[in-house]
C-alpha cells in the first residue's frame, strides 16, 4: 500500500503543498512575534534622530507623515521624510525644520550611493551646508543656490538637493494649510 501511493504522481504536489503551507505558517507566527519588536526599534531610531536634531525636544507627535516637535507642550518645529534617486538608487532623507520653516538639520537615513563617493552625502560637511536655509534657497551653486556639490558626486548631490526642497515645498504647504 505504501508502495503504491509513493508511485503515485501526485504525491510530490501533495508533499510539496503541505511544506509550503508549514513554512508559510511558521513565517507569519514567526513575523506576529517580531513586528512589534522590529517597530519599537525604528521608533526608538526616529526619536534619537529627532533628538539630535532638536536638542530642546521632550516630545513628538507624528501626523500625515510629519512630526511634530514639541518643548513643554509649544511646537519647536517639524520632521519629514524626503526621498531622492541617486546614482546607486535610493536616498532617504530626514529633515528638521524650524517654526519659521528654515532648515534645522538634515540627516541621511539610508543610500546605496558608492562607497567612498556618492556616500560622502552622508558626511555632516555636507549635510551642515542646509542649516538655515528656506525651501527656495535649496539649490547646487551651479544651479544659483549655495550648496557645493560634492566632487565626483554631483548625481548623489543633486538628488539629496532635489529631495529635500520639494518635501520642504510640500509639507510646508501643507502646515501652512492648517
Amino acid at each position: 500500500m505504501a508502495s503504491k501511493i509513493l508511485s503515485n504522481k501526485i504525491y510530490p504536489l501533495v508533499f510539496l503543498t503541505i511544506i509550503v503551507l508549514a513554512s508559510v505558517s511558521l513565517l507569519v507566527y514567526i513575523n506576529s512575534i517580531t513586528a512589534p519588536i522590529v517597530e519599537a526599534q525604528q521608533e526608538a531610531e526616529i526619536k534619537n534622530m529627532l533628538s539630535g536634531m532638536f536638542a530642546d525636544m521632550d516630545d513628538y507627535k507624528y501626523e500625515d507623515e510629519i512630526y511634530t516637535i514639541y518643548q513643554d507642550s509649544e511646537i519647536i518645529g517639524y520632521a519629514f521624510l524626503a526621498k531622492g534617486k541617486g546614482y546607486g538608487g535610493e536616498i532617504n532623507i530626514l529633515v528638521g525644520v524650524n517654526e519659521d520653516f528654515t532648515i534645522e538639520d538634515v540627516v541621511i537615513i539610508s543610500n546605496t550611493e558608492t562607497p567612498g563617493l556618492g556616500s560622502k552625502i552622508t558626511e555632516s560637511s555636507f549635510t551642515n551646508q542646509f542649516r538655515g536655509m528656506a525651501a527656495g534657497d535649496v539649490a547646487l551653486k551651479k544651479d544659483g543656490g549655495d550648496v557645493d556639490a560634492i566632487t565626483g558626486a554631483t548625481i548623489s548631490s543633486k538628488a539629496v538637493v532635489e529631495a529635500i526642497r520639494k518635501a520642504m515645498e510640500e509639507k510646508i504647504n501643507l502646515l501652512e494649510g492648517d
